[in-house]
């Protein structure tokens, strides 16, 4: 008798809960979705046919409560659970207790996930079906003495790895022996918060590899394929942001190499589902050697990419084999057309710091695939993954998807907070991506590079100022005005403070005197409409003659700051301060020298100094968990500990001071 899959609890939320129930949908099954009280108002709550509190904000008191997921099942009738991925996607736990509940689990087999999902475990596994791996120490004693001991047999450079969850939480590279136990302490407290399991394996480090992860599939039934190969080597805070298919640097004979690889290592298991196989590929060697990374359980962030180039949906295929239904394709059948590249929408700004607030305006572009949870009002919190969507392009070719890639992200909109949107714009279209030669260190050696692309031209800012002096009402469309209007604006980034006399000549122009130099722009309203159907107002603004399009959003504060998108002859996004009516000494970096500030919403999980403390620059002040990942702030300079404010366990917010110092003498 075939597993029921007629009515699917997804245990999951944002972006892969709406993607899951999109799918399951269009297949005739009712979905019921799961929230948070943080997500009440979410849109994978509104769009399933169920929908059941969880209560709590909190992960750890919702979506990681299996008790809570098993109750809402019960209660709504659900006869299936979809685990999306993250939170329980890999806990083996939680999926033998959906299979004792009676219910049918849309995943590998419990004891799959024990015998992959743990790193160490893997790459045991695969030592004995013959899959290459890297020396390393993966046993069970975890003390440092035996790290240490084993460090110095294996040699430098080394990663040391969480053996459970991924995410590239609890990863941590060691050069320098010195380095080796913050290391192991570092990555075993993150592994802790983030998975329940502090375990760690240590293993040689290759520092210019490529990362290369292949899709399988597997049935209930001996059957299991692979729908080729994905690179994911740009990376930040070992994470993945950008991903693509096929690989530049894979030919036929390696794909197939790589796929059988990946489908040994999943038969071994047992493994039934959707999974994938993580290699790392060591291009310096003329035979291009890989080695094992570990093996995701689920159903990974970046299908997409997958699914656009064989056009299968890989979430129908999951549900079909939860029912018992043999793979549709074999091996020899899969086709694969074209190239397809992801990149991942996350809240953070272009230093990679996370982000919070709320969505004041919304548009997706057209002509691309959007995988995202958004809509004007949404807030983003402190207590989840800071991805917020995967925008995902498929053409005939590399170059044009990259092509289409980057005019959607030009057109696409996420106004109120910041994003690493132009981020990505920008690394796509960096030379070294352009070519195909980007590697995993392809961030850290040329992030200084792409963050120059997103310096605004001196005429993106006149045109950010204007749409800011005129975002709700345009000038005067009759009578010119007899006086010119002073405004200070500060640019965000910025020391100096843009200074200008704005002059209305009536019939929507205006003259901009800044210094010796005279603009003379028109201005005109275009409203638009967002996928909510709330209407922002936009702006087309001509600039001695060349034309651009601008979306401003008021985002408060004192004092009052507007977030700024501009497209035209040049691409910018600017957040602006408002400080024609502060004295220069109340600027924005007047105390700057004193105070160190809380850059994002997050808990402080640890502090390093107190007060009287001298410090030096660079020393670690304190440690600030945010968005499922840890960030150790430093001291700027030499100084001395005048007051700490604040004290470990404490949720903290922008701006909030967490030390002030004085003067080291």
């Amino acid at each position: 008798m075939n597993p029921q899959v007629s009515r699917l609890l997804i245990a999951n939320r944002g972006e892969i809960a709406r993607r899951v129930i999109r799918t399951a949908q269009r297949m005739g099954i009712a979905t019921v979705a799961v929230y948070s009280d943080a997500d009440q108002g979410a849109l994978h709550v509104h769009e399933a046919d169920t929908a059941v509190a969880l209560g709590g904000t909190l992960s750890a008191d919702s979506y990681l409560r299996i008790e809570k997921l098993l109750k809402a099942a019960r209660d709504t009738g659900a006869d299936a659970v979809h685990p999306g991925y993250g939170f329980l996607s890999e806990n083996a736990e939680f999926a033998q207790a959906v299979i004792d509940a009676g219910l049918t689990w849309v995943g590998p087999p419990p004891e799959a996930i024990r015998a992959l999902g743990s790193k160490s475990a893997a790459k045991a596994l695969a030592l004995r079906h013959g899959v290459p791996c890297l020396p390393g120490y993966l046993g069970a004693d975890q003390s440092d003495a035996t790290f240490t001991a084993q460090a110095k047999q294996l040699g430098l450079p080394l990663m040391v790895k969480a053996v459970a969850g991924g995410g590239g939480r609890g990863m941590r590279l060691v050069t320098d022996m010195a380095q080796l136990l913050p290391a192991l302490h570092s990555a075993r407290s993150e592994a802790l918060a983030g998975f329940g399991n502090g375990d760690l394996l240590v293993e040689r480090a290759l520092l210019r590899p490529r990362h290369i992860e292949v899709q399988i599939m597997a049935d209930s039934h001996g059957h299991c394929i692979h729908l080729g190969e994905r690179d994911c080597s740009v990376q930040r805070r070992h994470q993945k942001i950008i991903e693509e298919s096929p690989s530049p640097a894979v030919d036929a004979a390696l794909r197939e190499q790589l796929g059988q690889a990946a489908v040994a290592l999943a038969q071994s298991a047992g493994y039934v589902g959707a999974g994938t196989v993580e290699f790392l590929l060591d291009e310096a060697q003329s035979d291009k050697p890989f080695y094992l990374m570990e093996m995701n359980t689920r159903l990974q962030v970046e299908h997409p990419v997958t699914e656009m180039l064989t056009g299968l949906d890989l979430v129908e295929w999951q549900l079909r084999i939860a029912r018992g239904e043999p793979l549709p394709l074999a091996q020899a059948d899969v086709r694969c057309q074209g190239h397809a590249i992801e990149v991942r929408l996350c809240a953070e700004d272009e230093h990679f710091t996370p982000q919070t607030g709320t969505v004041l305006a919304f548009a997706a572009p057209e002509g691309l695939r959007f995988d995202h949870a958004l809509q004007m009002g949404s807030v983003v919190t402190p207590h989840y993954d800071s991805m917020l969507g995967k925008l995902i392009a498929h053409a005939p070719t590399r170059a044009e998807a990259i092509d289409r890639l980057c005019a959607g992200l030009n057109q696409t909109a996420v106004l109120g907070l910041p994003t690493n949107r132009a981020f990505l714009a920008a690394c796509i279209q960096h030379p070294i991506f352009r070519a195909g030669d980007a590697l995993i260190p392809f961030l850290a050696e040329q992030v200084d590079t792409v963050r120059e692309r997103l310096h605004a031209s001196a005429d993106a800012q006149t045109v950010a100022a204007l749409a800011v002096l005129y975002a709700q009402h345009p000038p005067a469309q009759h009578m010119a005005s007899p006086f010119a209007r002073p405004v200070r604006l500060g640019f965000a980034g910025q020391a100096n403070i843009w200074q200008a006399a704005v002059h209305e000549l009536g019939q929507g122009q205006v003259r901009v005197h800044q210094g010796d130099d005279t603009y003379t722009a028109q201005i005109q309203h275009a409203p638009t409409t967002d996928q909510s159907g709330s209407v922002h107002h936009a702006l087309r603004i001509n600039l001695n003659g060349e034309h651009w399009q601008v979306q401003a959003a008021h985002t408060g504060g004192t004092p009052e700051r507007w977030h700024v998108q501009v497209q035209g002859p040049h691409h910018a996004e600017l957040w602006l301060s408002d400080q024609s009516h502060s004295a220069p000494a109340s600027g924005p970096n007047a105390q700057a020298a004193t105070m160190l500030r809380a850059p994002f919403n997050g808990k402080l999980i640890a502090l390093h100094v107190r007060e009287g403390d001298s410090v030096k620059q660079g020393d670690a002040l304190l440690v600030i968990e945010s968005m499922k990942l840890e960030h150790t702030l430093t001291a700027a300079r030499d100084a001395v500990v005048h007051c700490v404010p604040v004290s470990a366990g404490q949720q903290v917010g922008p701006g909030q001071v967490l030390v002030q110092w004085q003067e080291a003498t």
